[in-house]
């Protein structure tokens, strides 16, 4: 990599751009908020905390840190909302990017009364004089519509980004009640400070002259109409290139999906396309490349696609996509092209949340265990004594996985499949799956010594183990629906069950797992296997009972 490239690799993207200034911008947002609040406590209290604070946030360093993420982010916005071809979009962010753009406007003259007033007048914004100067049913409900805005709009956003992280969904009931609960604590503080302030007949050490009100008030109106004017002639430059395209009918492309065809301008996005068209297609980041969920499978030349960004390149690499995958929000094809959405859409009154039916991603263990000598069992006993060794067999399978922490959640015929992972992360789950494989072969071998003198039949299994990104949801039809895992890795995991079979081992485990797990170096020599499904070879270790005993504790 020479001098330019290795350059360009560190420069941060888009996308970490935006969550980097989102997330200075949230943590000032509730800072401020909690200001507020503390003025239950009393008035004193708060304006002790302001000084503190602003101490900070009015210092070069401070003013830097925020004034930079709000340029940052308001201009990421502004460049999205140019780049975007179509204003089709789930609810959600509909209302998170309304309450994004009305920020500017909300915040003008809070901005101008504060901190241009500190800077041109040597005004301090303490909160003797900004809770004075609101104190009335229009101040109120304006300082209360500001503090919603922001603080929902950063909520909306944060929740778009992590609502596919298995961590944010486990405590997002917490989550949701603490951002419900700083604004109301918020609102409460400074009526608890106006009705002291009245109480006290407190005024402000320094007010502003009636010269320097409205000189304020004309600093936040110029902003206003800057801003207004700059959104104004954002949307109408959207409307005229729109225009333009659509009466010239240059650079069209043709979109082949499974039961349609699609002609959209050159310079949309697979996902814009979808959306565009009463498509249904998965995004449940809001399509800036930070989960798979719109991920398609594309056939066509090259020359007809864009090159994946960065961003796009790490998300894929994180999901182990195989070549000809790509993800919608960022592919604008420049030629026709077959596209394939890979997920199943949710309905719209989730928001595209995969909080339903299928869709989750997640990194999971998967464990299959088969009955070896079945089929001559079946041929010998009758049917009932069949039930009881299926019975007997699923229950100790079962209760090794559930004591390990798994979940057994599949039982087809003589096999039985294992989730590892859906609450613990990947290396945990990859020793809790390896540890219900020695649990299975301990007890599975006590079984057999005396099953082989009630049936006069050698008991035998095999295990197949492999890791990885899959989906988690129930799938089915109608009522007849069942949990489970859905990707390259179940179908792999269930080829490594398959291959134990001639490879005389107890359990076949890919390397990634023993590597996850912490034992690759316990386990025996590394082989590489072909295994069906798979373009590419697949390092794996054949594990004999023994060895099992090498596995940790998770």
């Amino acid at each position: 990599m020479d001098r330019r490239s290795l350059f360009f690799a560190y420069l941060p993207t888009r996308r970490n751009l935006r969550w980097t200034s989102g997330l200075v911008l949230m943590f000032y947002a509730a800072l401020h908020l909690l200001n507020h609040a503390t003025g239950l406590v009393s008035l004193a209290a708060a304006e002790a905390l302001l000084t503190v604070l602003r101490g900070f946030w009015h210092s070069l360093p401070g003013s830097l840190l925020l004034y930079g993420a709000a340029l940052i982010h308001g201009g990421l916005a502004l460049l999205a909302l140019w780049e975007r071809r179509t204003l089709r979009m789930p609810y959600i962010e509909a209302i998170r990017m309304a309450l994004g753009f009305s920020l500017p406007l909300l915040m003008a003259g809070h901005l101008a009364a504060m901190r241009w007033a500190y800077e041109v007048f040597a005004l301090e914004g303490s909160y003797t004089r900004v809770v004075r100067g609101l104190w009335s049913v229009e101040g109120v409900s304006f300082q209360w519509a500001l503090m919603t805005a922001a603080w929902a709009h950063g909520c909306l956003g944060l929740h778009l980004a992590l609502r596919a992280r298995a961590a944010y969904r486990r405590g997002f009931h917490l989550w949701f009640a603490l951002a419900v609960l700083l604004p109301v604590l918020a609102a409460a503080g400074f009526l608890s400070m106006g009705r002291e302030l009245q109480w006290n007949d407190l005024h402000s050490a320094r007010a502003p002259t009636p010269a320097q009100s409205v000189a304020i008030d004309e600093a936040g109106q110029r902003f206003e109409v800057f801003y207004v004017l700059a959104l104004a002639a954002l949307l109408a430059g959207r409307w005229a290139r729109r225009r333009w395209t659509w009466r010239t009918g240059a650079a069209w492309v043709t979109l082949q999906y499974p039961a349609r065809a699609l002609r959209v301008p050159q310079g949309w996005s697979v996902l814009e396309a979808s959306r565009a068209h009463g498509v249904p297609h998965l995004s449940v980041c809001g399509g800036r490349a930070r989960c798979s969920t719109c991920r398609v499978r594309v056939v066509g030349p090259a020359t007809h696609m864009n090159a994946p960004g960065r961003d796009e390149l790490r998300t894929l690499a994180r999901v182990h996509a195989p070549d000809g995958v790509r993800l919608a929000c960022q592919l604008r094809p420049t030629g026709d092209l077959q596209v394939t959405p890979l997920f199943s859409p949710l309905p719209e009154a989730t928001g595209g949340v995969p909080f339903g039916r299928f869709g989750r991603e997640r990194d999971v263990a998967v464990l299959f265990v088969d009955l070896r000598r079945w089929s001559g069992l079946a041929e010998r006993q009758w049917p009932a004594d069949l039930v009881y060794v299926l019975d007997r067999y699923f229950a100790i399978v079962g209760e090794a996985v559930r004591e390990s922490g798994g979940l057994p959640n599949q039982f087809i015929g003589d096999s039985v499949m294992a989730i590892f992972g859906l609450d613990v992360d990947l290396p945990t789950a990859c020793r809790q799956a390896l540890r219900a494989a020695e649990c299975i072969g301990d007890r599975m071998d006590a079984w057999s010594a005396g099953f082989e003198a009630q049936f006069g039949h050698r008991l035998d299994f095999g295990m197949g183990l492999h890791a990885g990104r899959t989906a988690i949801g129930e799938v089915g039809y109608l009522e007849t629906t069942t949990f489970t895992a859905v990707g390259e890795v179940v179908n792999t995991a269930s080829r490594l069950q398959d291959h134990a079979k001639t490879a005389d081992a107890r359990l076949v485990v890919s390397l990634f797992v023993a590597m996850q797990a912490g034992v690759a170096d316990q386990l025996g020599a590394v082989e590489h296997v072909s295994v069906r499904g798979r373009s590419e070879s697949l390092a794996v270790l054949r594990v004999r009972a023994p060895a099992l005993s090498a596995a940790p504790a998770p």
